[in-house]
């Protein structure tokens, strides 16, 4: 499984982070965000790969920024369109597109298909009315509906307690998992022993 472990910003701190067993490292490029990194990374880590994360952000700024950090996956959390996944899968990324899901309504099959083609991941996070994460889950079960061929990572306020839920849940599609608020101290700083234990499990 893979573990993403997102919103990292302190060099310290991922540093510390990249010594754990982590798969990827998400670094939010999103200026609105409590964890928005500014234009360049203190620190490039180099045993994970690196995931930056837009919101509405020009194709050209994009690019840039994921040249100058040194970025292999750019993961789109905003109303970019599936020729904006398409653009940036061309130019040799990963793609993954964030989609919010609300337990309150029927999973959005429309939207996957809508992206299916244009995008290598799709990541189920908790829909809000804000970009980016909401520190809350969402009914993991609604996913069951989900049909498409993409993979997936499971999102939304997973936090240490949650380690029996995320072993228990299934799905064909779903490759790994996104940590962030639930294992916080202050925004972007992660406690390591938290991650430590927890990623441990699944190891």
């Amino acid at each position: 499984m893979i573990i993403k472990v997102c919103g990292m910003r302190e060099e310290s701190n991922v540093r510390e982070v990249e010594q754990l067993e982590t798969d990827w490292m998400g670094f939010i490029f999103y200026p609105k965000s409590p964890r928005y990194v500014g234009e360049r990374l203190a620190y490039i880590p180099e045993r994970v790969k690196r995931v930056g994360v837009f919101v509405n952000e020009d194709i050209d700024r994009i690019l840039t920024l994921a040249e100058n950090n040194r970025l292999d996956i750019l993961q789109l959390h905003g109303e970019e369109s599936s020729d904006d996944c398409r653009v940036l899968k061309e130019k040799g990324f990963l793609v993954i597109k964030a989609l919010g899901i609300n337990s309150e309504k029927p999973f959005p099959s429309e939207l996957t298909e809508r992206y299916e083609e244009s995008c290598d991941y799709f990541l189920f996070d908790t829909r809000t009315s804000l970009y980016g994460g909401s520190g809350k889950k969402f009914e993991w079960k609604i996913l069951a509906d989900y049909r498409g061929e993409r993979p997936f990572l499971l999102s939304g306020g997973i936090s240490p307690e949650d380690v029996e839920e995320v072993k228990a849940f299934s799905h064909p599609r779903c490759i790994g998992i996104d940590l962030n608020s639930g294992f916080e101290v202050s925004p972007a700083l992660k406690d390591v022993q938290l991650l430590q234990r927890f990623i441990g499990v699944f190891r």
